[in-house]
């Protein structure tokens, strides 16, 4: 798949989805973050790089731990995700948190300008997560420290089937290699060919609850990483993917609602 256009689904794509982000995913992805942030270990007064930071649920956080003494910057390559960041830090009143559109590929910061790097969840989505990894190796301080957490394994991750279903009807380009670096050790050998020492990665099983089939399609599709392919579909072709994407779903239902099971693989190193 060409890298341009995977970057061009992944920056317009997410700029649809900015507006349901928060509410179909944050406590859903709360677990992972949360052991990310753990790992991270943040200090007061450190300087902090969220890369593929959405509307900077782990970027609010992470300024809270370093405080005003200390700096956040978020990036992602959406506008609308950046825009929503900015919003929601000056909603906070944090001062020490800026947020810019950017690649994760090709991060447009100093060398060894950074403390630690964080990224929750959007690794998946690059075409050349080595590389970006050598970036973020690139951007830390000698002794300077990375924790980021993907998507597990395939078969482990009960809400899978969202990317065929939409492949079936449009093609969506999303990130036809989305469960790689949950497979078996490649978040560590990744790791590891970036330069990272003292590497570490731990699997995570966590459920996604939605109260509603609703809840759960507009997850999938809305709020996810499909939204630019869905936002191609006419009302036909919504209600056959929402019916085809629920069967799929059908043995975690219950009552109302469904109970997911997925799974996160969160690691992190240090930089020499």
């Amino acid at each position: 798949m060409d890298a341009r256009v995977q970057r061009r689904v992944q920056r317009y794509g997410w700029d649809k989805a900015a507006d349901y982000y928060e509410r179909f995913w944050a406590k859903q992805l709360e677990p992972a973050q949360r052991r990310l942030l753990q790992l991270a270990a943040l200090d007061p007064g450190e300087r902090v790089l969220d890369v593929a930071c959405g509307t900077g649920l782990v970027t609010l956080p992470a300024a809270e731990a370093v405080g005003p003494r200390g700096s956040v910057l978020g990036t992602d390559i959406s506008d609308e995700m950046v825009r929503g960041l900015e919003n929601a830090a000056q909603t906070r009143g944090f001062t020490h948190v800026t947020a810019r559109r950017m690649d994760a590929e090709r991060l447009e910061l100093a060398d060894a300008a950074f403390d630690v790097v964080l990224c929750a969840l959007g690794l998946m989505y690059v075409p050349d997560p080595l590389q970006a990894l050598r970036e973020v190796h690139r951007v830390l301080r000698p002794g300077g420290r990375v924790a980021l957490a993907v998507w597990g394994a395939r078969n482990r991750c009960g809400w899978a089937e969202i990317f065929p279903i939409v492949e079936r009807r449009v093609a969506s380009d999303v990130c036809p290699l989305f469960f790689q670096l949950g497979t078996g050790e490649a978040l560590a050998l990744n790791l590891e060919a970036a330069g990272f020492q003292g590497v570490t990665v731990e699997r995570l099983s966590t459920t996604l609850e939605y109260e509603s089939g609703d809840d759960a399609c507009g997850a999938a599709f809305a709020g996810g990483p499909v939204a630019l392919a869905y936002s191609r579909f006419d009302e036909r072709t919504r209600a056959e993917a929402y019916a085809e994407y629920l069967a799929s779903i059908a043995a975690h239902r219950r009552g109302d609602g469904y109970a997911i099971p997925g799974e996160f693989v969160v690691g992190g190193g240090a930089r020499r």
